[in-house]
Formats: structure tokens, sequence, C-alpha cells
């Protein structure tokens, strides 16, 4: 396949647009389609990007042969169903994240794309950053030796009129949870990327702040795979929110980064200087002005991965992990005992 790939959008909300761009700026992709319950946010979205097909009904856009295909930017918990269905019809997905909110809904988008024959790639752009990539690359290499320790910090703040400015946020129906399933997922991605798989978590959630059925608030204590520890926390709640925040220490050497760049870049048997990674563009407080940059590399590569037939950078099997261990925080925390991942 070398002429275009044909995208569509489903869902015409916040993210929408950060798929939109990705798509029009890339030469091997075009925008063809978008569709919205709500047709005004559907036809201001592609007035904006040139898009001439304006759909009120995702179902009757899946009909369309042209399209090759589906962006998900539908509330969370829809996901599944938007992506079930375009395997169905055949489409190729590029899904928001998280990939979904429940471990079968999950299991049910990564079966029907291999039923179907069809890509399934998740945005978590979080990978793809110059700071992630030299951390991992780091890891890969050994430079830490053995692993000990493995944290995220995930500070944001979100006001009442962001969980006010959409139905769906903070219920545990569609956004299927709070601090963590929306907005600390990246960050919970990538810290098992790096640090491995994990085995169990003992965990703490509640809304201290916000008035939500969700959790604004968490930590957890993780145990990785790898017999290395790590402290998770998580929160939609601390005025004016933080960059994100990652320690990697192994008996060998440390690492921190953030947002803003690599902070420390230590190893016992070197004494090399901190790479220049680049800040990752990034906002704690606004979700509107987060980095697009990943969303470009990720729909390349996802084009890539259709044309050579093989897996996504971040396959539904990868984008799955990280929901899995926030549905087993959450677990953790309702029961008050430790959870152990399969």
């Amino acid at each position: 396949m070398t002429e275009k790939v044909k995208f569509a959008i489903v869902g015409a909300g916040v993210i929408a647009p950060f798929h939109a761009k990705a798509i029009t700026n890339n030469p091997n992709a075009e925008l063809v389609a978008i569709a919205d319950v709500e047709p005004a946010k559907a036809s201001k979205l592609a007035g904006e990007y040139g898009v001439g097909t304006v759909y009120a009904d995702y179902e009757e856009m899946l009909k369309n042969e042209e399209i090759d295909v589906i962006s998900v930017c539908t509330p969370s918990g829809l996901h599944g169903e938007v992506a079930i269905a375009a395997a169905q019809a055949g489409k190729h997905i590029f899904c928001e994240k998280p990939l979904e909110i429940t471990s079968a809904k999950m299991q049910q988008m990564i079966d029907a794309a291999e039923q179907y024959n069809v890509k399934l790639g998740c945005v978590f752009q979080r990978r793809v950053m110059p700071s992630s990539l030299v951390v991992k690359k780091a890891v890969e290499e050994g430079k830490l030796g053995k692993l000990v320790l493995g944290d995220a910090y995930l500070k944001y703040y979100r006001s009442p009129e962001y969980y006010r400015s959409a139905g769906w946020r903070g219920t545990w129906a569609l956004d299927g949870g709070g601090a963590l399933m929306n907005q600390g997922v990246h960050g919970i991605d990538l810290i098992q990327w790096l640090m491995g798989d994990v085995e169990s978590v003992f965990a703490r959630s509640a809304a201290l702040v916000r008035d939500i059925e969700v959790e604004d608030t968490a930590v957890a204590v993780v145990k990785y795979k790898c017999g290395a520890f790590g402290v998770i926390q998580g929160t939609t709640s601390v005025y004016p929110g933080l960059e994100t925040r990652f320690e990697l220490h192994g008996e060998n050497g440390s690492i921190i980064f953030a947002d803003s760049g690599i902070k420390q870049w230590k190893f016992a048997n070197s004494d090399e200087a901190a790479p220049e990674a680049g800040a990752f563009v990034s906002s704690s407080s606004d979700p509107s002005k987060i980095a697009d940059s990943g969303h470009y590399v990720l729909c390349e590569d996802l084009i890539q991965a259709i044309r050579e037939d093989r897996e996504p950078l971040v396959s539904g099997k990868e984008a799955k992990k990280s929901v899995d261990l926030i549905l087993a925080i959450y677990e953790s925390a309702r029961t008050g005992k430790e959870v152990f991942l399969g």
C-alpha cells in the first residue's frame, strides 16, 4: 500500500484535534470523515481541518469503503464499542488512551482486531518522547544494574469546572476512574514500560477534594516482576499541578527525569553526562495544551505497521497492561489487600 491511508475520527471532543492534526500533517495520511453524536461538533472540527464529510452516526460512517482507519476519540468507556465495530467493518484502529476501562472489553478489542486481521494501535505518546527513549535504552543496556526502585509522580490539577464540562468525566461508567485512569494512565504506562511488568500492588485511593464518584487521589506501592519496588502517586487535586516526574534507581545508577528533561543521570561505572533529550511539552492543569508530536509519531507508526503487516509500537496487548494495573490498584484500594496481577 503506497497511496495515502484514509482516516476517519469518531468523537469530536477535546482530544480529537490532536488526532486531526497528526493525520492532516502526515503526507502518508488523509482525514476524510468525522463522526460525533453532536453534528455541530463534528462540523466545527471538519471545518478547521478541511474535511468534507460529517456523520452523526459512526456506524453509518463505517459503511464508507474509502476509510482505512478509525481514530477513536470517544469517552473512554465507549472505546471498545467503536473499535470492535470498526474491526468488524475491516477498518484498522487508532485508539486514544486508555484502551478501554475493563479488562474484558480490552480483550474483546484485541480479539476482534486479530479475528478481522486489522491493526490496533493505542496512543501512549510518552513512550516516543526523547527522554523516555534514552532512559529505555539505558535500562536495556544494563547501565543501572539490578533495578531496585521505579517511581512515578503524577500530580495534576483539574478544576471543578473541568469535571462539570462533560457529563462523563469523573464517572465509573464512562471515565472508568479518575486521576489514574484518565490523567495518570500515560505515566503508569511509561513506568511499567521502563521497569517491566508489575507482579503485585497495594494501594489507597479516595476523592479527597472533588465531588466525584471516582478517585481524585491515589497512592500505590508496586512490586515489579524483576524484583524491584516502586511508588505511584496520582492526583488531580493539587494546585497548580506539577510536572510529571519519574525515578529509576538501581545498584549501579540512578535516573530522574521529568517533563522538563533529565534531572539526574548518574552511574557507578561511568561519568557520562546526561544526554540532551529535550522537554516533553505538557500541561499539568490544561489537557488541551499537551504536546501533539507523539500523536504524529504513533499515527505514522500505525501507517507503517499497516504497510509492513506488523504490530504497532503500542499494540492493544501493550496498551492493556496499564489499565490492568490501574484496575488492580482500584481493587486493592477497595479491599485493603495486596492484589496480584496475572
